[in-house]
């Protein structure tokens, strides 16, 4: 995609806006504190004077523990990432009913293989198609959606919309962990999944499974896709490189070849990587090392949430406690039946109903304003 095409696709999009040679993606639901951040970073590209010929995009990062990041891609590494899809998915036209933001890179780069390969992109809102409310494709040749795993498990509540999603070429599901009772309840449903992983800093996915592998039983994320490459380090860390790689966070430049993530994993015989918690994660209580995603899993396999996270606060006895926290519209759950898969250092201390949930539209926890809630709402004796 040339820049120009690419500057004409994101000005499409509503939320680009240009500060000297930068173009920055604008969340409209960020917070004053996210606003006053980022506008200092445009303010910082308005007084550069240098032309910038790479990493020109600024795309904010989408972690769970705040800050700003703005990761610096431009026309190469995004049509990088587009080829290598087309590429692992035998695909020549990428047509998407697209219901994830523009500011968020999963929404982005669905924009971007659409318009790279002649395709047609449906813009579609999500409280539409939770409603019931389906678009019906029109184009010919194959078509995309991509999911975060939240929203996979509200449209499996309903049978017009598993039926639905069973028309698509292509259910591309991302933005967090997939719990292994999802997983399997999309494959007895025939969903045409497709397990991926990536994130912001690599213009979205790197490695992808196709539905195929899915429906076979396969629950890894998939092999790496032909623009990338995926190595374990020492630490078990997962280390990505490619074409698609971001060149820094704005206003830094980075010139590594490969990139270190905080994600632990392994790939097994046939090339295939398995997704192991994150190594900033661990919770550490009474010497033990507990992996949230595990307790998770658990916790959602019991049936007694809609929705969970779980967390490590400071205790003077254990050094970390470990803390489930869950939406406060959640009818009484059984909690003794829900933590009884878990060995007793991994079962939560405590489980803290809260009524504002902070899991955002792509399926991200903010994981700091959910240990700010909880710690208030224990002090305040409410568990």
């Amino acid at each position: 995609m040339e820049r120009a095409a690419l500057n004409a696709l994101l000005r499409a999009t509503g939320c680009a806006e240009r500060h000297g040679s930068f173009v920055f993606l604008r969340d409209p639901t960020w917070s004053p504190a996210e606003r006053t951040a980022a506008e200092a970073l445009m303010a910082e590209a308005e007084a550069r004077t240098a032309r910038e010929d790479e990493g020109w995009l600024c795309v904010r990062t989408g972690g769970s523990g705040g800050g700003m990041k703005l990761a610096r891609h431009d026309e190469q590494t995004l049509g990088a990432a587009v080829r290598g899809f087309c590429d692992h998915f035998d695909l020549e036209q990428v047509n998407t009913v697209g219901v994830l933001p523009p500011w968020h890179v999963s929404g982005l780069m669905a924009r971007v293989r659409c318009g790279m390969t002649d395709g047609e992109y449906l813009p579609w809102e999500w409280k539409a198609l939770e409603a019931g409310e389906f678009p019906r494709p029109v184009a010919a040749g194959p078509w995309v959606i991509s999911l975060v795993p939240t929203q996979l498990q509200r449209l499996l509540l309903s049978e017009s919309a598993t039926a639905w999603l069973r028309r698509f070429n292509l259910v591309l599901l991302g933005g967090g962990p997939v719990w292994p009772a999802l997983a399997d309840a999309a494959a007895r449903a025939g969903v045409p999944m497709a397990q991926s992983y990536g994130m912001t800093e690599t213009a979205a996915m790197v490695v992808a499974q196709r539905p195929k592998e899915f429906l076979a039983g396969d629950r890894s994320v998939g092999t790496v896709m032909p623009h990338a490459s995926v190595r374990i380090d020492g630490d078990g860390h997962v280390v990505l490189g490619g074409e698609s790689l971001f060149h820094g966070y704005f206003p830094s430049w980075r010139r590594e070849a490969e990139f270190v993530t905080q994600d632990l994993g392994r790939l097994d015989e046939q090339g295939r990587l398995h997704l192991l918690g994150r190594s900033d994660a661990v919770i550490i209580t009474g010497g033990k090392k507990v992996q949230p995603s595990i307790v998770e899993a658990a916790l959602r396999a019991s049936g007694q949430f809609s929705d969970v996270a779980v967390i490590g606060l400071p205790d003077p006895e254990w050094g970390e406690r470990v803390v489930a926290c869950y939406p406060a519209a959640d009818a009484a759950p059984d909690l003794a039946r829900a933590a009884q898969e878990l060995a007793p250092y991994q079962r939560p201390k405590d489980f803290v109903a809260l009524a504002d949930w902070p899991r955002n539209a792509q399926g991200k926890v903010n994981r700091a304003a959910l240990a700010a809630a909880a710690t208030q709402q224990m002090r305040g004796g409410e568990t």
